[in-house]
């Protein structure tokens, strides 16, 4: 697993979601010289929106092409993200790892990202986890995207055959007010992204699920004006 290595200038698979950190990871790419393939995946989140976030997200960044993929997560369940009948959390950042953890999706979606990738001859998966200011969830962590690195590479023509895969990470180390000053730094407009888990009327951010306290937080440490338009200031 690597950070940010250099590589030869060429197509790089990134997952969009919509969120300020998929913003800000596709947009390290596009810099580095990339060519931006962005893939979000609609997996019948509660927080349909952010697919609208994200197909501005790509457009912005002048991605050549922009998938967005059908997968009915909610048929499994598990998660107050698919599962309708489950209370997003709204209590604070706490221990543990909260119910908005969606069953194995880093996993999923990093899948879905490595067959498109080695489909259309990308060697580059990026992904925006983050390893400090998160909610707890164990598919955020180093050893999970180095070990997934490695599966990609033990699981794939491309990768049996010596031409490796990489899961780029920019963000795995870095605050959330880092990464609110690295969209500044970019001069990309962080109000087109979407963070809140449950969405309020009028296009509102809570402010006061998980998302919404750490995305608000990331830019009162960073010291920059927050253009996120929250239902409750989150505290």
């Amino acid at each position: 697993m690597t950070d940010n290595a250099d590589n030869p200038a060429g197509a790089a698979v990134v997952l969009v979601s919509g969120g300020l950190d998929s913003m800000v990871v596709a947009a390290l790419a596009v810099e580095a010289g990339k060519r931006l393939v962005a893939l979000t995946i609609d997996y019948n989140q509660r927080h349909r929106v952010e697919l609208d976030a994200a197909a501005r997200i790509a457009a912005r960044l002048g991605a050549e092409r922009h998938v967005v993929l059908p997968l009915d997560l909610s048929r499994f369940g598990g998660s107050s993200l698919t599962d309708s009948a489950m209370a997003v959390p709204k209590d604070g950042v706490g221990p543990g790892i909260p119910s908005t953890y969606v069953p194995a999706r880093n996993t999923i979606f990093l899948s879905l990202a490595l067959g498109m990738a080695e489909a259309s001859g990308a060697r580059e998966i990026h992904i925006g986890v983050n390893a400090l200011d998160y909610s707890g969830y164990p598919d955020c962590r180093p050893e999970f995207v180095a070990a997934f690195q490695n599966l990609a590479n033990l699981a794939t023509k491309a990768g049996v055959e010596g031409d490796a895969f990489q899961v780029r990470t920019p963000l795995l180390h870095m605050t959330k007010a880092d990464i609110a000053a690295e969209a500044a730094r970019l001069g990309i407009d962080a109000g087109l992204s979407w963070s809140c888990y449950d969405p309020q009327p009028d296009d509102l951010h809570c402010g006061r699920c998980d998302s919404c306290r750490l995305r608000a937080k990331g830019f009162q440490e960073a010291g920059l004006p927050d253009p996120t338009r929250y239902a409750v200031e989150p505290a």
